[in-house]
């Protein structure tokens, strides 16, 4: 395999579209996701429509082990990763103390812990190739706190910090890494996170216009890429200026159902 792609959260949403793309400029593909019938029509029908090599591995990302057995795997089959898309993550809703812990502490493990695995077991191929991209798929929520989304929120946090820093590290590699941060996107993200009736989600983005700007951004080595401009400006030039009660006010609001 050659230009191969791992993606994960594949199946569906910003992945799926993410995994088009790839496969559309000719790149191969590595899809995860934990639906094994979902993954196994992808590998059938992208295979055939963009006639790539596409291998699917059905994980849980939040099994601890999970990225570790990713790793084996492509190292079993001898694929070499030259661009690794970390997009599986989920939200969830309501007051911190009020949900169930196990279900923070899945989120938590999804959204940072198995990314920092990915990433520590790929990126080093990459450097001593002396070449890669990384797309960590972030959001606008990292730029603030988050009530009623406090988890959620911060585990954003830490991947759009988490990127900027590696992305220095490696800098002299030709290895780049890329945070995409989007607002509101439409994808079953919102069911899944209990998200029905939050305000900002009335006027979410088209998942395949998300990850075309996140591509294009990965492809020029962006350190942080957002999808709309006016969050853009506010969260780089208006929210750091704001008192701190202010925007917690601001972003609970944004969360508030109606």
């Amino acid at each position: 395999m050659t230009d191969t792609a791992l993606i994960t959260g594949a199946s569906s949403g910003i992945g799926l579209e993410l995994a088009k793309i790839h496969a559309q400029n000719g790149g191969d593909l590595v899809l995860v996701a934990r639906s094994r019938d979902k993954l196994d029509t992808l590998q059938l029908e992208m295979s055939e429509i963009y006639n790539v090599k596409v291998v699917v591995f059905d994980e849980d990302l939040a099994d601890p082990d999970a990225a570790k057995r990713i790793f084996e795997q492509t190292q079993a089959l001898g694929i070499k990763i030259d661009v690794l898309i970390n997009n599986a993550g989920f939200g969830g809703y309501g007051m911190f103390h009020q949900r169930e812990l196990a279900s923070e502490q899945t989120m938590m493990q999804v959204n940072m812990v198995s990314l920092t695995n990915l990433t520590h077991y790929f990126i080093k191929g990459m450097v001593e190739r002396n070449r890669g991209r990384i797309l960590n798929v972030s959001s606008t929520a990292s730029f603030m706190p988050g009530p009623l989304q406090a988890v959620y929120y911060a585990t954003k946090a830490y991947v759009t910090s988490f990127s900027q820093a590696i992305a220095e590290e490696v800098k002299e590699s030709n290895v780049t890494v890329t945070a995409l941060c989007p607002g509101a996107v439409n994808t079953g993200f919102v069911e899944a996170g209990n998200l029905e009736g939050v305000k900002i989600w009335r006027k979410a983005k088209s998942a395949k216009s998300v990850a075309h700007c996140g591509y294009k951004a990965m492809e020029r080595g962006q350190l942080v890429a957002f999808n709309e401009g006016k969050l853009k400006f506010m969260l780089n030039w208006i929210v750091p200026l704001l008192p701190r009660k202010t925007v917690l006010k601001t972003s609970r609001q944004a969360m508030e159902k109606s």
